[in-house]
């Protein structure tokens, strides 16, 4: 009992404190630099992919951002894969069918639409991206600037929330360009109009930030000792040459996708200057949704891939083990936590003191989850919003 306390005490502070700590030496005594330099001349051929179902109403300003970006046209392709909308996703498109590939299919999920968008794809670099989010102006330039490193096979972007010091994201000159950058969302008033609401009518947007700076600030120390371990699906880059169409039912083509470039022997690094903007998760139950499916994704990644925990197959086995199979088995070490210092609290103080910092826990976020609860419905009493 006193040896299964121990052990999951040492598993959940390893996740989250010792490998963290570890990344931090690592990377500041063998650290491998982020692969920069200046634009090349001759711009890489991008194919950006978009796999959509009923985004007509968010489209059309998704379009417009991505024919705006800071790229040469005739080095730009855009593909949207219509994945069995109903709405009038395909009404929406006609008008840009001069500027854009579209794809019809009938409903198929994601990684069946990513399938059919990569085969139109012309260009050397495939770049993935969603409806829902917006690029900075310099997105494109700074997503694909690594890829002059022949060993980087894969990019990942930065997506920034609206509650991370939006202000600040927005408002400040931008230095490289040494102007101020217009709106971060470039998008129309009205949706711009959307977007300034959100931080008030999200109900976690305070912690959802916080957790989101340190994923990132995980992600940056791991591609600076060799590789992050996986991408942001809302702006990520890769080589078409590394592309592996994937199963029907994936889950996180963003995780899967990389994974199978650092097998391929490449690098997948995050450059933080390639930025896509989104809006905060509006309560705990769409977060709770998402940390579920990503649980799920996770698994189905180590099913797809079992090479990933071979340290002859895998060169970042190590951060693999740390990062991703250490979070899947954090929860498990969460309850043998609970168990064993219910059970061993009449033995010592330090049992027993755990116990009670655990229960505080609990009872917190037990408090928080009864707020949002509450919370939607005063926001949806006072402007007329209702969360599901």
């Amino acid at each position: 009992m006193t040896l299964a306390f121990w052990f999951s005490f040492a598993l959940i502070a390893y996740v989250y404190a010792g490998y963290p700590t570890l990344l931090v030496l690592w990377a500041r005594l063998r650290g491998r630099p982020l692969p920069t330099g200046e634009r090349p001349t001759n711009s890489p051929g991008v194919s950006i992919i978009l796999a959509v179902r009923n985004e007509g109403r968010r489209l059309a300003a998704r379009l417009d951002n991505l024919l705006d970006l800071d790229y040469p046209a005739d080095r730009r392709q855009i593909i949207v894969v219509s994945d069995g909308s109903t709405d009038d996703t395909l009404a929406v498109l006609e008008p840009y069918r001069s500027s854009v590939d579209v794809i019809a299919i009938a409903a198929s999920g994601k990684a069946v639409a990513l399938n059919a968008g990569v085969a139109r794809a012309t260009h050397e670099l495939l770049v993935f991206a969603d409806a829902r989010q917006s690029f900075a102006p310099d997105a494109l330039i700074e997503l694909t600037t690594p890829f002059g490193d022949a060993r980087v096979g894969a990019v990942s972007g930065e997506l920034v929330l609206d509650c991370e010091s939006r202000g600040r994201r927005v408002a400040t000159n931008d230095r490289r360009r040494g102007q101020a950058r217009p709106s971060a969302w470039n998008l129309t008033d009205r949706r711009r109009s959307e977007e300034r609401r959100c931080p008030s009518e999200s109900t976690i947007a305070e912690g959802v930030g916080l957790y989101w700076q340190f994923e990132k600030k995980m992600r940056r120390l791991e591609s600076a000792v060799e590789s992050t371990l996986g991408a942001t699906g809302a702006i990520y880059a890769m080589r078409h040459s590394l592309w592996r169409p994937l199963p029907p039912d994936t889950i996180l083509d963003d995780v899967l996708v990389p994974m199978r470039c650092v097998l391929a022997g490449y690098r997948v690094v995050f450059n933080e200057r390639a930025r896509a903007f989104d809006r905060t998760a509006p309560d705990a139950h769409a977060e709770v949704q998402r940390k579920i499916r990503t649980l799920a994704g996770n698994f189905q990644v180590l099913s797809l891939e079992p090479g990933l925990l071979l340290p002859w197959r895998n060169v970042v086995w190590l951060q693999y083990w740390s990062h991703k199979v250490g979070r899947l088995l954090v929860p498990y070490a969460l309850i043998a936590l609970m168990a064993t210092s219910i059970a061993l609290a009449d033995r010592s103080v330090v049992y027993a003191t755990a116990l009670v910092v655990q229960c505080a826990f609990y009872l917190l976020a037990a408090y928080g989850a009864w707020l949002d609860f509450r919370e939607p419905v005063r926001l949806g009493a006072g402007r007329g919003v209702v969360h599901g």
